[in-house]
């Protein structure tokens, strides 16, 4: 295992690898540093391409997967993203990053003591576009749709069909189901575009 010590070396590696390709993602991991997001136990390997323990029974994803999903998604500026399973709210600032002060994130969290640790990691940064939320986002947000894009952290057993409705036609999902990571886009009202990815793990979705 290489052990790497700064954020941006952890980019460097990121996009070395093939994982991180847009400009806009890059700067986004550039300027939001994951040592920030993790527990104080943890910083020293704050810059491992691992997953690492957030405490309740829940992780912060291992770079390359945040990487490869939010190169999936293809978020812009100005875009509305709905973000389910919040946790240590890294992704969430990623996401913030890239979307900019015109866009919108509704990051949701079931669990409030840990929505309460992600929003505290967060306030290290200005991010003003930034709405929490601490609800069970499997049946989306409807008072907030519709989204130009989805994205969960956590994997459940299939799409729910609350955030196939609330996407906006031409939107994008990217989300865990069982061991793969899939992208759907709307192509309309009733008709998806899906492709699979195999070969992930991810903690299981808190449900109510």
């Amino acid at each position: 295992m290489i052990f790497i010590m700064s954020n941006s070396e952890l980019v460097r590696e990121l996009i070395e690898q093939g994982y991180l390709k847009t400009e806009r993602i890059i700067d986004a991991f550039l300027s939001v540093d994951r040592k920030d997001f993790v527990l104080e136990q943890y910083t020293n390997e704050a810059y491992l391409d691992i997953p690492l323990p957030i405490g309740f029974g829940q992780t912060i994803s291992q770079p390359a997967t945040v990487a490869f999903m939010l190169e999936l998604l293809q978020s812009r500026e100005g875009d509305s993203i709905l973000e389910v399973g919040a946790g240590s709210c890294w992704q969430t600032a990623l996401l913030a990053s890239i979307v900019g002060p015109t866009g919108k994130i509704f990051a949701t969290e079931r669990i409030s003591d840990l929505l309460e640790q992600g929003k505290e990691n967060i306030k290290k940064y200005a991010f003003g576009n930034i709405d929490f939320l601490c609800v069970d986002a499997t049946k989306g947000l409807s008072e907030r749709a519709l989204f130009d894009k989805i994205i969960a952290a956590a994997a459940g057993e299939a799409m729910p069909s609350a955030w196939l409705e609330q996407l906006k036609i031409g939107g994008r999902i990217v989300a865990p189901i069982k061991s793969s990571i899939w992208l759907y886009i709307k192509k309309s009202e009733i008709e998806f575009e899906k492709q699979e990815y195999p070969g992930f793990a991810f903690v299981p979705l808190v449900k109510e």
